[in-house]
């Protein structure tokens, strides 16, 4: 099962605001074993969203989608999702309970009498009105949700919020067909090289070892080692050592100078 995560926001790509989510969620899968495929940051711009979903909805990942699912006119995805599947949109009736109440215990905190018809808390119902056939995500920050449709997922810009609700998700949505992977990497620092003179090197490597994952992190100014490239493999322990070995044979012969060796 793989995981992606969408970012939506001008206030992102702007640079007025910056992202906590991509580190987080690499934490939150991490925890449980997981690892994020892949990420996409996407601004406010409807015809943009609606394409970054349709692809979401079409393929096989499990994906989270942070933003834009509020009642302000620069918030598109909820009607961007509902564009994407070619679905209307609706006020669900449980999201339309929670956001009531939520506004009574508002007007109860600040001393004033909850007025349901008053029009600007007949417009925070929009936080409500979702696809056709979403199910609802508990928002434990203030209790307005986001929402499902079947692998996608719908949360909030804040990370106060966003974050809770993703975990909720996992754990219950998911906490049954997870398979946590446990995966190991071992490298070694390479003085000198080239990385296109180390690719077939690589390359036979992972012939070699299906499921194993060869990586070279360059570096042109590391305190401690200077010029070097990280060189190494990942993937489950069991299938690591013989894959390393041939890494280390290969650049014996290849006449590299290598230096410390890391386990991560």
């Amino acid at each position: 099962m793989n995981f992606g995560l969408i970012i939506v926001g001008d206030e992102i790509l702007s640079g007025k605001r910056a992202d906590k989510h991509l580190p987080r969620f690499i934490e939150l899968l991490a925890a449980r074993g997981l690892p994020l495929a892949w990420a996409e940051y996407v601004g406010d711009d409807p015809v943009r969203i609606t394409a970054t979903l349709r692809r979401a909805f079409e393929g096989g990942d499990v994906v989270f989608s942070t933003g834009g699912i509020g009642a302000t006119p620069d918030d598109h995805t909820r009607q961007c999702a509902a564009a994407a599947l070619g679905r209307p949109l609706a006020l669900h009736p449980e999201a339309a309970r929670l956001i009531r109440e939520r506004m009574q215990d508002v007007a109860r905190e600040e001393g004033r009498p909850y007025e349901p018809e008053r029009a600007d808390n007949q417009h925070r119902l929009n936080m409500g009105v979702f696809p056709e056939g979403a199910t609802l995500i508990p928002n434990p920050y203030n209790k307005i949700p986001g929402f499902s449709l079947g692998h996608v997922h719908f949360l909030p810009g804040f990370p106060v919020m966003a974050w809770p609700m993703a975990e909720w998700v996992l754990d219950k949505v998911y906490a049954d067909q997870l398979r946590p992977v446990v995966t190991q990497e071992r490298s070694v620092i390479v003085f000198g090289a080239m990385e296109a003179s180390l690719t077939p090197l690589m390359e036979a490597v992972e012939r070699a070892h299906p499921g194993v994952k060869v990586f070279s992190l360059p570096s042109v100014d590391h305190p401690e080692y200077g010029r070097h490239i990280e060189l190494g493999v990942k993937g489950e322990p069991s299938r690591l050592e013989a894959a390393y070995m041939q890494l280390k044979t290969g650049l014996h012969e290849f006449g590299a100078s290598t230096g410390p060796e890391l386990v991560r």
